[in-house]
C-alpha cells in the first residue's frame, strides 16, 4: 500500500505562484512513473503532467505547458508541481497519482492522493 498526501494547495491571485507537494509513504514509488491531476467543480479528473521514475521523460498536457514544472526527488519518496503564471481557469483541486497501470498520461493509477485546492483569483 502507498499512501499519497498533497500539500502546497491555496488562494492566489493571477499570474502567481505556488508549488504542490506529494509525500509517499507506505510502498516507496522511486521505481514508477508518478503524475498530478486536477479536478474543477463540475468537470471531469484531468491529466497534468506526469514524469517517470528517473525525470527523464516528462510530459505536461497543452494547458500547462511552459507554465508548470513537475519534479521529483525520490530520496524523499517526494514529487512536486511547480506552478507559475496561473490563470483562474487553473482553479481545481489538485492530486497527485503512482503506480500507472495504464499509460502515464491516462487517468489509470493505482494510488491516489485526497487532493490540495488552488484557487486563481483574477
Amino acid at each position: 500500500q502507498v499512501q499519497l498526501v498533497e500539500s502546497g494547495g491555496g488562494l492566489v491571485q493571477a499570474g502567481g505562484s505556488l508549488r504542490l507537494s506529494c509525500a509517499a509513504s507506505g510502498r516507496t514509488f522511486r521505481s514508477v512513473a508518478t503524475a498530478w491531476f486536477r479536478q474543477a467543480p463540475g468537470k471531469d479528473r484531468e491529466f497534468v503532467a506526469t514524469i517517470n521514475w528517473d525525470g527523464g521523460n516528462i510530459y505536461y498536457a497543452d494547458s500547462v505547458k511552459g507554465r508548470f514544472t513537475i519534479s521529483r526527488d525520490n530520496a524523499k519518496n517526494s514529487m512536486y508541481l511547480q506552478m507559475n503564471s496561473l490563470k483562474p481557469e487553473d482553479t481545481a483541486n489538485y492530486y497527485c497519482a503512482a503506480f500507472p497501470t495504464g499509460i502515464a498520461t491516462g487517468s489509470k493509477y493505482a494510488y491516489w492522493g485526497q487532493g490540495t485546492q488552488v484557487t486563481v483569483s483574477s
